[in-house]
């Protein structure tokens, strides 16, 4: 069996406060894109993992590998042995600020309790999560969402019209620590989304209200991402260029699939360094194959 871990963006991400322990304290509205990792999950006699892939090279081994972390950590609150094998197809990049790691992770909780015939309560699936990461439990949702807090306060997100973005990323793996650490901003005052649009246009209108509070921050670490959110800026029929999250990627929203197309494809012969793609926003639960 398959489970495919959808690409994260968040179409806007401010900072609204900072907790005793440290952790900053967010307002997002996040969205997934059709287009992800792909993970099989089959049975064995103990636990075994493999990658492949164009963005293989970057996967955190050992300690680090949220794949590995989430199996076991499933294993324990069910009382099984971790025993499956589970191929990773790496297809987007790792540390890009779209969640990358946390969508597997929360892929590989939902494969292996159906390969292993378990019905754990869905409070029970997010509690595991949390302990993974902070994006894991939004990815575990897996549909357009409202997200505050440190990622812990999920809500179902208005109705978002169809929309579709190119993403691209310029080869430079951001870690989020370090984006938090160069933040120097103020603190963004809670207005939680409750903007209904009747169309991407004005989707991007309302969206252009907001920010990336983290942008200058990764800015000052990877000026390349300027580059990058120049680029899709300038493209025929984008409506609104962000960076997602912590970065590096960034997003640029249209209207129209050929749109999107066009730019990705024209961005590729310009940048063949970058990592891009164009995918339609996603707007409901999807645990297997997704089609057009």
């Amino acid at each position: 069996m398959n489970r495919y871990a959808w690409a994260k963006i968040n179409l806007y991400l401010e900072v609204t406060g900072r907790r005793a322990d440290g952790y900053h304290e967010l307002e997002s509205l996040i969205v997934f894109a059709g287009l992800g990792d792909r993970l099989d999950f089959r049975p064995a006699e103990t636990l075994k993992t493999g990658v492949t892939g164009p963005c293989a090279g970057g996967v955190p081994v050992g300690a680090d590998n949220l794949v590995a972390r989430a199996a076991r950590a499933l294993a324990d609150h069910a009382g099984v042995a971790p025993a499956a094998r589970i191929d990773l197809d790496k297809r987007i990049p790792v540390a890009a600020g779209i969640g990358g790691g946390s969508a597997d992770a929360a892929a590989t909780l939902e494969g292996l309790a159906a390969l292993w015939g378990l019905s754990p309560a869905p409070g029970d699936l997010m509690r595991i999560a949390a302990e993974l990461g902070a994006d894991v439990p939004v990815c575990l949702f897996g549909r357009p969402a409202m997200v505050r807090g440190i990622g812990e306060t999920i809500a179902r997100a208005p109705p978002l019209p169809a929309g579709w973005l190119v993403l691209a990323n310029p080869g430079l793996p951001l870690a989020t620590r370090r984006v938090f650490e160069a933040w120097t901003g103020a603190y963004s005052p809670p207005r939680p989304w409750t903007a209904l649009a009747n169309d991407v246009r004005e989707l991007a209108e309302r969206l252009a209200e907001r920010s990336n509070d983290l942008e200058p921050a990764a800015l000052r670490l990877a000026p390349g991402i300027g580059r990058v959110l120049e680029r899709l800026g300038a493209a025929p029929g984008a409506l609104l260029a962000r960076m997602s999250g912590s970065g590096a990627t960034c997003f640029a929203l249209f209207a129209t699939a050929p749109e999107a197309r066009r730019a990705a494809a024209a961005i590729g012969k310009e940048h063949p360094d970058w990592w891009r793609a164009a995918a339609p926003i996603l707007h409901g639960k999807l645990a297997g194959h997704w089609r057009e």
